[in-house]
């Protein structure tokens, strides 16, 4: 419960990268978005890679459309 209090303390904000764009990052990114909807999580595209170019982009697009700011794209 530490990150509830904090986040209402102090407010916090999420940056996500990883190796698999298109595997842990985006279901992370989805979980931690259900889990804390309203604490700005972001994920930083250049930091990422997808199994194909076109994966990572369809990853990117769907963080984007659950309200998940992706930089660097």
């Amino acid at each position: 419960m530490e990150i509830f209090e904090k986040r209402e303390e102090e407010g916090i904000e999420i940056e996500i990268v990883g190796l698999c764009t298109d595997i842990c990052v985006v279901s992370n990114a989805l979980l931690i978005k259900a889990t804390l909807p309203e604490t700005p999580i972001s994920c930083d595209a250049s930091c990422c890679a997808g199994v194909t170019p076109a994966k990572h982009e369809a990853a990117l697009e769907t963080m984007r459309s659950c309200q998940i700011k992706v930089t660097n794209a």
